[in-house]
């Protein structure tokens, strides 16, 4: 009897999408197993990687449209169309962290506008149904440039905004596919946790937690009712309360969302065993991070599953929380400039993979 492997491993980000990594395990596996059968899921929770994984899973295409980055730079930005008219919009395609460099991280200026034009482009190619990925995001202006933008495109010249607003809630739904459940303000807010890590000076972030609070205020007022504190809007700085305050967006958690659009509980039906993994694997990865979520619903199962990370701590906590192994793949000798590297990145991971099966009957 063939033994099955199934491999759904986040993106090593920066260094190797999903679909990168699964390729390579699916190789190291077939190396020792030849007539092993592998299933390769391209995974994400909402972050890098979640528009082609995503779009994937539910068999549709990549559109590519001219939008504004965060620093409102004019790019080139990338969404999923399904045949059923599903966008599927990754927000970090045009507000990321990763299209800036370090000493250019400014969260007062960086916007979502670019959100926006992606919604924008979306609906006026005929979508109705959004998925939309709130990990990776550069920016905490609340959601204000995404809104801004879809009333600049829907609602030009002086147009009635909440007419515009309403005309999309009218047609439209989205989820938001996000592995965060902080609030947009307060000590677990969008700027006290997130700030710091998108170029947030110590004297910024009280600025930033004001002009997201006076936003809020406002839009309470307006709307009569405020999303600010549920669970998930300070996704993005802020952008995940934008879309539940004015769109009546839902949250749902990533990676639980795209495991059941593969029907990953049946396709763990017969499985060997199950690996995963992302590009740091730690204590952090217990909170609900996809690898996490792999692991239970493969233990639901009586799967075992295999964690390997470009880099392991708190390895003991892994293991304790149910993971069959976890284990890094770099070299103890290797710096981390070199271990980035695609190349060095594919040959760690094939290594590892191999060497595991080198000492386990599975």
């Amino acid at each position: 009897m063939k033994q099955k492997y199934i491999i759904a491993i986040d993106s090593f980000k920066g260094c190797l999408t999903s679909a990168e990594a699964a390729g390579v395990a699916a190789s190291a596996i077939k190396a020792c197993r030849n007539d092993a059968e592998t299933v390769c899921l391209p995974v994400s929770d909402g972050g890098e990687g979640m528009a082609e994984a995503f779009t994937a899973a539910l068999g549709g295409d990549i559109i590519t449209t001219p939008v504004h980055d965060l620093m409102m730079r004019r790019t080139e930005a990338s969404y999923g169309v399904t045949a059923d008219g599903t966008a599927v919009i990754e927000a970090a395609k045009a507000c990321g962290l990763t299209l800036v460099r370090k000493d250019e991280r400014n969260p007062m200026r960086a916007t979502t506008y670019g959100v926006g034009e992606l919604v924008a482009a979306a609906v006026k190619r005929g979508c109705r149904n959004f998925i939309i990925g709130l990990g990776g995001s550069g920016t905490s202006d609340a959601g204000i440039g995404m809104l801004r933008d879809l009333t600049d495109i829907l609602a030009p010249r002086g147009g009635n905004i909440d007419d515009a607003l309403a005309a999309i809630k009218g047609r439209c739904s989205f989820t938001l596919a996000c592995d965060v459940d902080n609030p947009l303000l307060g000590p677990d807010g969008a700027a006290a946790v997130f700030g710091p890590q998108k170029g947030a000076t110590p004297d910024m972030l009280p600025q930033l937690e004001r002009r997201a609070e006076r936003f809020a205020r406002a839009a309470a007022l307006h709307c009569g009712y405020d999303r600010s504190a549920c669970s998930g809007a300070g996704a993005a700085g802020g952008l995940g309360y934008a879309f539940m305050q004015f769109l009546d967006a839902v949250m749902r958690p990533g990676a639980d969302l795209l495991l059941d659009l593969v029907h990953f509980d049946s396709l763990l039906d017969g499985a060997a065993c199950v690996i995963t993994g992302e590009g740091h694997a730690d204590g952090q990865t217990l909170m609900g991070k996809l690898p996490l979520r792999v692991m239970r619903r493969a233990a639901d199962k009586g799967v075992p599953t295999w964690l390997l990370a470009g880099s392991v701590t708190d390895r003991r906590s892994l293991i304790d929380a149910g993971f069959a192994l976890a284990e890094s793949i770099t070299p103890g000798d290797m710096s981390l400039d070199e271990a980035m590297k695609k190349d060095v990145a594919k040959r760690n991971l094939y290594s590892a993979i191999v060497r595991i099966l080198d000492n386990n009957n599975l």
